[in-house]
Formats: C-alpha cells, structure tokens, sequence
C-alpha cells in the first residue's frame, strides 16, 4: 500500500501525535504525584530570618523551640 492518499497519512500523523501527548501528561502527571507524596515544605523560624522575615517572641507560635 505505497499509495496510501494523503488523508488517511495526515490521520496517521495526527492519531501518532494525539498519543504521544497523552503519554506525555501521563507521565507528567505521575512525576507531579510521587513528587507530592513528601508534602509541601514549611519555611523554618531560620528561613524566614534569612528573608528578613522576622516575628517578635510574642507572636511566635508556642509549639516552635526557643
């Protein structure tokens, strides 16, 4: 079948690339959950400090160490 008509390559082309795509979310989508299976990441008392960000010891939460 060398002389296929150029429609039916051009769905060829398109059904190859539609996969394609489709396997490329699948896999971003299961790099993105084992990625989050560790939680999102706190910002320490230390962190914040290195951005400037400090809080007075009143308005620390009582569960941080002094």
């Amino acid at each position: 079948m060398a002389s296929k008509r150029p429609s039916v390559l051009k769905r060829e082309r398109e059904k190859k690339q539609a996969e394609r795509a489709a396997m490329k979310r699948e896999e971003r989508a299961r790099r993105d959950a084992s990625r989050g299976e560790g939680g999102d990441a706190v910002a320490t008392y230390e962190d914040l400090e290195g951005y400037g960000i400090v809080r007075s010891d009143r308005d620390r939460d009582e569960r941080e160490p002094r």
